[in-house]
């Protein structure tokens, strides 16, 4: 597996379509967004495959990671831990980023608290998901 930053929005939102409008049920409405073209993306590669994506917003001090998806056939492998330390690394590279934070749903808070994040705020809807930001320093 390989993880790569890349300019490719179509197979990021090709998986985004897979896994949160085709396998989650979220609206098209409530996926796409205007952040796309500001976003820093990047894509997980598995056996000549894109297989998972996440895009990191700047954010002031903080980057924030989001929309991070990999497809059923490449879960359980580890690949999803290897993208969000990716994500941190891209973040550590940059000037004046001390902190990553993400809105995650609330079934995969374990999984983020494992790699350092820890939950902030009331648990909240976003796309009729129950979510919860959470933060972890760099």
């Amino acid at each position: 597996m390989r993880i790569e930053l890349t300019d490719d929005i179509d197979a990021c939102r090709a998986l985004r379509r897979a896994v949160f409008i085709d396998e989650q049920g979220i609206a098209e409405a409530d996926e796409w967004d205007d952040r796309d073209d500001q976003a820093i993306h990047l894509l997980a590669w598995q056996d000549g495959a894109p297989v998972g994506t996440a895009r990191i917003l700047l954010l002031g001090s903080t980057g924030k990671i989001g929309r991070v998806c990999v497809l059923p056939e490449a879960r359980g492998t580890g690949l999803g831990s290897v993208l969000i330390r990716a994500a941190m690394d891209v973040l550590r590279s940059r000037s004046g980023i001390t902190h990553a934070r993400l809105g995650a749903q609330v079934g995969a808070m374990g999984f983020y608290r494992k790699l350092g994040f820890e939950a902030q705020g009331p648990v909240y809807d976003d796309a009729g998901i129950p979510h919860q930001d959470m933060i972890r320093a760099l």
